[in-house]
């Protein structure tokens, strides 16, 4: 991906979301800009109006850090953007984001077998791993029972993006697809910032835009976030609706990798869902096992 053109674009697009009265300036009459203008953001981050013009058209290497957060304030980022901001302008200087180049694994590689175990030990929790380009690379049993539309019958690594965008089947088990998408797109777009030379990210990004207008039009926007936590509808095809609390946990030990690990409120209706299919899993596990050394 282009740096030069991610700054100039997320720099343009955030500038055009910031209106005169949130920035708490006088607007005037006959504005040619849905946002503020160049010479406004300059003023409220305390640099020149050339200089501005120059960090947005893309030249960003060399930046400070004071100037990088005057921009943050002025433009209103929130963490996530401004985290996203510093990250275009390390990838600028050639600097990892974490300080040293992302050690990749292959994503159809085997887990780790004690991250398996891990995994395997969350007996009442939807469990899973992902990596950066959104491939799901392991499930406890009840993620693989709960992720079935997903991960489907085997061949290639399911992928949460393509499922989400080219699977028809993602209409269904996301009740709130609109919102799903734009969570998807915003999180890439952030680890494309993290990392403007991922090729399999550049790859996906470059098949999704050529087969999902959806995408492409959220991809424009330049919209950045951290998955972190929060709550998620779904409609399972085996239990139904259930509205599930997840929390994302860095794997240190493989950089790009995060642990996903949703649950159910305790005594709620989707608790009970979640529990019966936990219960259909195992069925289906011992069964599967019973066969296999039959």
């Amino acid at each position: 991906m282009d740096n030069r053109a991610e700054v100039r674009e997320f720099l343009t697009s955030r500038r055009a979301k910031v209106t005169p009265d949130q920035a708490g300036i006088l607007g005037g009459a006959n504005r040619r800009v849905p946002g503020l203008r160049r010479t406004e953001v300059a003023m409220l981050a305390g640099v020149s109006v050339e200089y501005y013009a120059k960090l947005e058209r893309g030249t960003i290497a060399g930046a400070s850090s004071s100037v990088l957060d005057a921009l943050s304030r002025a433009l209103l980022l929130d963490d996530t953007e401004r985290a996203h901001l510093f990250d275009l302008a390390r990838a600028a200087d050639g600097i990892p984001t974490s300080g040293r180049a992302r050690r990749r694994a292959a994503s159809s590689a085997a887990p780790r077998i004690s991250l398996q175990w891990a995994l395997d030990a969350l007996t009442g929790a939807v469990a899973f791993v992902r990596d950066q380009h959104q491939d799901l690379i392991a499930t406890n049993t009840l993620g693989r029972a709960f992720f079935s539309p997903l991960i489907g019958e085997g061949g290639r690594t399911p992928n949460l993006a393509r499922f989400q965008f080219l699977d028809p089947a993602s209409k269904d088990f996301y009740p709130d697809w609109d919102l799903f998408a734009e969570m998807c797109v915003a999180i890439m777009r952030a680890e494309a910032g993290r990392d403007p030379h991922d090729k399999q990210l550049q790859d996906l990004v470059g098949e999704l835009s050529t087969q999902s207008d959806v995408f492409r039009r959220l991809w424009a926007a330049h919209d950045v976030r951290q998955h972190g936590s929060g709550t998620k509808r779904y409609r399972h095809p085996i239990v139904g609706d259930v509205t599930l609390a997840y929390e994302e946990l860095a794997i240190t030990a493989e950089p790009g990798q995060v642990l996903m690990v949703y649950t159910a409120e305790p005594g709620s209706p989707s608790a009970e869902r979640l529990g019966l299919l936990a219960s259909w899993a195992a069925g289906n596990t011992r069964s599967g096992d019973a066969l296999h050394t039959a």
